[in-house]
């Protein structure tokens, strides 16, 4: 099944205001760049369960998937970028798989990071609704 596309869900993960962006440590053309942390849909899987359980491998934490951010992205042949948005329910986070640091941004921050190309529209939307949000003192998942 050569024309079967393999999914990556990314998650823009919101805590208390803030979104949290993680850099990559490999491979080596993407190393040092920063993304929205996440990982490949696995057979069986839907997204949002793939979500919850790349970031609880990546970063340790218990995650609850939200809403998916409208559009997806294509990575190298063969693969697509969807993101969901996400609250962090338990834990706290840190840099366990493919990535050497963590940051999370406030609304203000967003472009603070070098942000890899693909994740760029993702978080604009992500930094959109966490402004938003804000004003309300609520976590953005919502359309």
């Amino acid at each position: 099944m050569a024309d079967r596309v393999v999914v990556v869900v990314g998650g823009a993960l919101y805590d208390r205001g803030r979104l949290l962006a993680a850099r990559r440590s490999a491979p080596p053309e993407l190393a040092g760049r920063w993304e929205l942390p996440g990982g490949k849909v696995e057979p069986g899987e839907c997204a949002e369960q793939a979500l919850v359980r790349e970031l609880r491998e990546e970063l340790g934490v218990e995650s609850e998937a939200l809403d998916r951010i409208p559009g997806e992205w294509p990575l190298k042949e063969g693969y697509v970028l969807q993101v969901w948005t996400a609250r962090l329910v338990a834990g706290e986070a840190r840099p366990l798989q493919d990535h050497d640091a963590l940051r999370w941004l406030g609304p203000h921050e967003i472009d603070a990071v070098d942000w890899l190309d693909q994740d760029r529209p993702a978080v604009a939307e992500a930094a959109r609704r966490l402004a938003a949000a804000r004003g309300n003192d609520d976590e953005p998942g919502g359309s």
